[in-house]
């Protein structure tokens, strides 16, 4: 056996036994990565090399930006404002605040780009009110779930931006507008089918659609909703990189959480600051490790390896396409968003380009896999926290999700074979050149 062999397998082989060990994602990650550079007798400092080079990006910048943004404004009362608004839109329908619940994760997801976070704010809300409205609790819990992932998809999202550093080249405005689109239609396919479940389950309507009331949530929320604006238009029309607008994003939603709604007092903001660097924390330090393990990958030209084999299973598109996303899917389930990110993006970018994919396609369709991910056991972090907001076991809740499962990868396989679902507004936006 050849030596980059024998690497390959330690590399990949103590990664994966270490994931199936539990062990944290970022121990897995370093040990393997490190193993293997001794073994092939290469100096430790490139271990450090790529870990500090990883982190050393200006790109990169907008992330704790954008993590800052999100939990200020999703602890300084925005929440309470999007449902209202949404109530307002959609509360008069059949199982309304079910409707309102997919709305406002629309709204929040907006702005917080956070699954996790879209449903610890919008689900400590809505998930208490619909059961004391008579919904079923599993049906409650799982609406709020599965409309977090909307959040990965609609701009602006700092998934996104970490897929595009890794990437190298494609352009965040291009992937935030391509998201627009399936970030929507997963919205409306959601409240599609919990309508069609609240006709059945006889679940109450809300008040009458009433156009003051609409102006008047509308008003209220609007500068809230402001921050979305701020990001997508300054990036896309090229008035300030994506690191500058998450910066001004996070100023806006300073002053307007603790100067003009005034529900928390300015002191919280020490303790949103102490959340954000723990939830930054972990994903530099994942992005570090996996640069280094990127840079050993590149070594033993597994990405070509890979790209290679799959192109030598088959040649019809449509099924390296079904392929590529059954091993995002599992992968979801198993692994953290980040780290899927920054390790799948270098192997199967090279197939996809083989194909002649958009890499900003393939962006939004990984970061669509990996959010069905975290509403999956065994790791669905996003699983976890319905289970602890709504108090039904994790094992129950996996099992009603069965026809959310459905309705998302419908929506999948439909962005993933229906490119100008996907590139229609990046390509009249922001056509390249």
């Amino acid at each position: 056996m050849d030596t980059q062999t024998l690497g390959t397998l330690i590399l990949v082989g103590s990664f994966l036994i270490m994931i199936t060990l539990r062990f944290p994602i970022a121990f897995a990650i370093g040990i393997s990565t490190a193993g293997t550079i001794i073994y092939l007798d290469l100096p430790l400092q490139q271990l450090i090399q790529n870990m500090v080079g990883g982190v050393n990006k200006f790109t990169l910048m907008a992330v704790p930006f954008f993590i800052i943004a999100g939990e200020i404004m999703g602890a300084g009362g925005i929440s309470n404002r999007l449902i209202k608004l949404s109530n307002a839109l959609v509360g008069w329908l059949r199982g309304g605040l079910a409707m309102v619940n997919i709305l406002a994760s629309m709204f929040f997801g907006g702005i917080s780009g956070s699954s996790t976070a879209d449903t610890a704010s919008i689900g400590s809300i809505m998930i208490p009110m619909m059961k004391k409205q008579g919904y079923d609790d599993e049906f409650a819990t799982n609406v709020t779930m599965a409309s977090s992932v909307q959040g990965l998809l609609i701009p602006p999202s700092h998934n996104m931006v970490i897929f595009a550093m890794v990437a190298g080249g494609v352009s965040i405005g291009r992937l935030f507008l391509a998201g627009m689109i399936p970030g929507v239609f997963l919205g409306i396919a959601l409240m599609i089918y919990s309508f069609f479940v609240s006709i059945k389950r006889k679940y109450p309507k809300g008040d009458k659609l009433c156009i003051k009331n609409i102006l008047v949530s509308l008003k209220d929320s609007f500068l809230g909703l402001f921050t979305v604006v701020i990001v997508v238009v300054g990036v896309v029309g090229g008035v300030f990189t994506a690191t500058e607008s998450a910066a001004i994003a996070v100023v806006w939603a300073f002053v307007i959480t603790f100067f003009v709604y005034r529900e928390i007092p300015l002191n919280d903001f020490w303790k949103i600051l102490e959340k954000s660097i723990n939830t930054l924390s972990i994903v530099l330090i994942l992005i570090a490790l996996s640069s280094a393990f990127g840079w050993v990958l590149s070594f033993l030209r597994i990405p070509a390896l890979v790209a290679n084999f799959i192109l030598s299973v088959t040649s019809s598109k449509i099924i390296i396409l079904i392929m590529l996303n059954v091993m995002l899917l599992l992968l979801g389930m198993i692994m953290d968003m980040s780290s899927i990110i920054l390790i799948a993006s270098p192997i199967l970018l090279p197939v996809v380009l083989q194909l002649g994919m958009d890499p900003v396609h393939f962006g939004v369709i990984l970061v669509f896999n990996l959010g069905i991910g975290l509403i999956t056991p065994p790791v669905g972090g996003t699983l976890f926290i319905g289970s602890a907001i709504s108090g039904v076991k994790i094992e129950r809740l996996a099992k009603t999700m069965l026809p959310f499962y459905l309705v998302m990868i419908f929506v999948l396989i439909c962005v993933t074979y229906i490119p100008d679902a996907v590139m229609a507004i990046p390509n009249w936006i922001m056509p390249t050149r």
